[in-house]
C-alpha cells in the first residue's frame, strides 16, 4: 500500500436473518475464509471479523449472527452480540435470501433497522438461482418499508455482483488511518478460529444427527519448537446418547471430523497442526457462563 495516499477504514455489519449467506459473503469479500460457512442456520455464534481491502480503503467486516427470535440464553447472547456488532457501523448491510425470505424473521428486522441512523444497504442473494420477476418485486416491496441508500443483487457464492457491491461500500467508508496491518484478515485469535473451524466440522459431518446442543471448548493452543502448532478441544455435549453418534463406529466419526479440521487449520495458518479432540457430556453446558467466554460471546440474562 503506498503510504502516501489518503487512507479510509470504515466498520459494515453484515445482519440478516439466520442461514441468508452471510458467512460466504463475508468470505468472499475478505477474499479467503474468516467466517465459518454451514448449511446449518445459526451457526455463527460469535462476532466474526473479516477485513475488506479495496484500494486504500479498508473495511472491517462484521459478521453478526442471524437475528432470529431469542429462546434459550445462548440465542439471546446471539442476538445481542449481533446488534452489538452492527453498533457504530458505517454502513449497514442488510442480506437478504429470496428464495427462503423468512419473513417472519425479515419484518423485525427491518422494523429495527429503519430507526437506526447508519447509512443502509440492500443486498438480495442468490440472484444465480431466484426467478427475475418476484426478485424485483421483493426489492420494491422491502425499499418502500425502509428507505436503503442502496439495492445491490449478488450471489455471494458465485461472486456475481460481489464486485460492484464492494467498491460501492468502499466509497461509503470514512477518511481515516486503517486499524489493522495489511496482511491481517481478521480478529478472531487463531484459537478461536481453530474451534469455529471444528464446530463447522462436527456440524457438516453430523447435521442430521446432532442438534445444536454441541459447543467446541478451547482446551490449549500451543506452539511447538518445530514451528507446528498443537491444538487441543473439547467436543461439548449435552446428553450421554449423543455421545456414540459424534466418536461414530469404532470412533471413525470423530476420527474424520478432526482429520477434515486439521487439514483446513493448518491449511490456513500455513502450519502443520496436531488437532487432539475428545467428546465431553456437559449437561449444563449452555448455561455455563465459562463456556460463553470461551465461545467469544457475551453472557446475556
Amino acid at each position: 500500500m503506498n503510504t502516501e495516499a489518503p487512507t479510509q477504514c470504515g466498520v459494515v455489519a453484515v445482519i440478516g436473518a439466520p442461514n441468508a449467506g452471510k458467512s460466504t459473503l463475508v468470505n468472499n469479500l475478505v477474499g479467503q475464509k474468516v467466517a465459518i460457512t454451514s448449511a446449518k442456520a445459526q451457526t455463527t455464534r460469535a462476532r466474526m471479523l473479516g477485513i475488506a481491502l479495496y484500494g486504500t480503503v479498508q473495511m472491517i467486516l462484521v459478521d453478526t449472527p442471524g437475528i432470529f427470535e431469542p429462546k434459550r440464553r445462548l440465542d439471546r447472547a446471539m442476538v445481542s452480540a449481533a446488534w452489538e456488532g452492527a453498533e457504530s457501523a458505517d454502513a449497514i448491510l442488510l442480506l437478504v435470501d429470496p428464495i427462503k425470505q423468512r419473513r417472519h424473521e425479515l419484518i423485525p428486522l427491518l422494523e429495527a433497522l429503519g430507526k437506526r441512523p447508519e447509512k443502509k444497504i440492500l443486498v438480495l442473494n442468490k440472484v444465480d438461482k431466484a426467478k427475475k420477476e418476484p426478485l424485483l418485486e421483493l426489492a420494491q416491496e422491502l425499499s418502500e418499508r425502509i428507505a436503503f441508500d442502496e439495492v445491490f443483487f449478488i450471489s455471494a457464492l458465485s461472486g456475481d455482483g460481489v464486485d460492484e457491491m464492494k467498491e460501492a461500500l468502499a466509497k461509503a467508508m470514512p477518511d481515516g488511518p486503517w486499524m489493522y496491518p495489511e496482511d491481517q484478515v481478521s480478529d478472531a485469535s487463531e484459537r478461536l478460529l481453530a474451534a469455529e473451524i471444528t464446530r463447522e466440522q462436527v456440524y457438516a459431518q453430523l447435521h442430521e444427527e446432532l442438534p445444536y446442543d454441541a459447543a467446541i471448548r478451547p482446551e490449549s493452543y500451543t506452539q511447538r519448537p518445530d514451528g507446528s502448532v498443537e491444538v487441543r478441544q473439547q467436543i461439548v455435549i449435552a446428553r450421554d446418547s449423543q455421545k456414540p453418534i459424534v466418536l461414530g463406529k469404532g470412533g471413525q466419526k470423530i476420527k474424520a471430523i478432526g482429520e477434515a479440521a486439521r487439514a483446513e487449520l493448518s491449511e490456513i495458518l500455513g502450519v502443520k497442526v496436531h488437532l487432539f479432540l475428545h467428546v465431553k457430556v456437559s449437561e449444563g453446558w449452555s448455561e455455563d457462563k465459562e463456556v460463553f467466554e470461551e465461545m467469544g460471546l457475551d453472557w446475556v440474562k
